[in-house]
């Protein structure tokens, strides 16, 4: 894709700019293709951008490359002003970056060795590379927080004048919208777990006596994704694990076998194949507490008599009842209340509730108690719960308004002051900054006016 997007004549290439070039090993020449005030914009910039698209398993066609250029351009932007600024990001802030970018790329292709093959350099020139590259992202972002951060803070008046003159069809569409409470029995954790512990020692024990591992994972692991392989993991970055599994994983030696670990999960063994600095390849067996129908008979029974006392003996509120013999710490304290914890709202959106608990709500009135059903927490992937809801308010689908949706109104119009700002800067620098772009990239269909002078 490369060469045959840059299949010039060389002559082409080297007389377009009146700069020095070299040739890549490959036969694409490493030129300057944009001078932007004091800083210049390598043809190398780009495919860098390429390399790291693709490795991110994205596409990339003389389309995103001209995108990428114009990123570039307006990053360089940012990156005048805030060295003239004066603005600084602090090495730990670098080296956090960079530490996820490798773990990142290292995961997605299998390895420190990898990656060096895909780049065509040394972990040790990739760092030192993607160390500037990092250093100049943060630069730019901070300057573009601080282009945002010098806007006025709107008011609610600012708020309800923008809802006001907004055209209607360009405010959001609010689906619908429910607001619940619940109340929480978890089952007999500890028995579940015990048993689940005693069959993870038989099998380790009869690995450990020769059974091979790979053959007990697909017959025992509950980790679809990987019993199919033996309980296989592949070759990832120790980060993208729970951090119990990869302390555990990491302290073994080559085909030696873990002790149970325990994580948001389940409970694990570890078998280690193969590890390379922050990577390891591993099987492992996976198996999830699980819980008898008598577990579910008495939690179901359990509930049901809180619903009685609750509707139909009215001796406490479903409040009251919450505070009382809820196991859910985060709701109970708010009489049931359910929150979303990314957003703090106690308003939900069909997509931000548990499948089971919205199948229960679909078909409820407001006011009404549901019957006892199984769901999860919010714990890891989610461990099992018995719950009753009540559905507090049902909110329908409408446009957002002043009077019910200030918070989505006042997200909108930050966002486009901010965009507006943002653009004003641009505008501004493009006309007082130096730019002059090479004829290779002169035909690119930007988003914005004012490159070509």
């Amino acid at each position: 894709m490369i060469k045959r997007f840059f299949a010039l004549s060389a002559a082409t290439l080297i007389t377009s700019f009146a700069l020095s070039a070299q040739q890549y090993n490959d036969g694409l020449i490493e030129k300057t293709i944009a001078l932007i005030g004091n800083d210049a914009v390598m043809l190398s910039d780009i495919e860098s951008e390429v390399q790291m698209m693709r490795a991110n398993g994205l596409v990339a066609d003389r389309n995103a490359r001209c995108d990428l250029f114009e990123e570039i351009l307006i990053n360089k932007l940012f990156l005048t002003q805030a060295r003239l600024d004066s603005l600084m990001v602090t090495p730990p802030e670098i080296q956090d970056n960079l530490t996820q970018r490798i773990a990142s790329i290292t995961t997605q292709l299998g390895g420190e060795k990898a990656m060096e093959e895909y780049f065509n350099k040394s972990r040790y020139d990739l760092e030192n590379l993607w160390r500037i590259q990092i250093e100049e992202q943060l630069l730019t972002q901070k300057m573009q927080q601080d282009v945002i951060s010098k806007i006025p803070k709107l008011t609610p008046r600012d708020i309800k004048k923008f809802a006001e003159e907004t055209d209607p069809q360009e405010l959001p569409i609010i689906p619908d919208q429910y607001k619940l409470s619940q109340i929480v029995v978890y089952p007999d954790k500890d028995s579940a777990a015990t048993i689940v512990k005693e069959k993870l020692l038989e099998i380790r024990e009869r690995i450990v006596n020769g059974e091979r591992f790979s053959s007990l994972a697909r017959l025992y692991s509950q980790d679809p994704g990987s019993a199919i392989r033996g309980g296989e993991l592949g070759m990832a970055n120790k980060t993208i694990y729970w951090p119990a599994f990869s302390n555990a994983a990491m302290a073994l030696k080559i085909n030696q076998v873990s002790p149970i670990i325990e994580t948001p999960d389940g409970f694990h063994i570890i078998q280690m194949i193969e590890k390379e600095g922050d990577m390891f390849n591993a099987r492992h067996i996976l198996i999830k507490p699980e819980y008898t129908s008598n577990d579910r008979i008495k939690s179901f029974a359990r509930l049901d008599s809180v619903k009685t006392l609750i509707v139909d003996d009215s001796v406490m509120t479903f409040e009251q009842a919450a505070w009382a013999i809820s196991e859910d710490f985060k709701t109970r304290t708010n009489g049931g209340v359910m929150v979303d914890e990314n957003t703090g709202s106690a308003v939900f959106e069909k997509d931000q509730l548990k499948p089971n608990d919205y199948n229960i709500l679909k078909d409820m009135k407001v006011g009404e108690i549901s019957d006892p059903f199984e769901s999860v927490d919010n714990e890891g992937r989610g461990n099992t719960i018995y719950k009753i809801i009540k559905l507090d308010e049902i909110i329908p689908s409408h446009v957002a308004s002043y009077e019910t949706d200030y918070n989505s109104l006042v997200d909108m119009a930050n966002n486009k002051n901010a965009n507006t700002a943002i653009d004003k800067f641009i505008a501004e620098k493009q006309k007082s900054t130096y730019i002059v772009i090479d004829p290779l990239f002169s035909t690119c269909e930007f988003s914005r006016d004012g490159w070509i002078k």
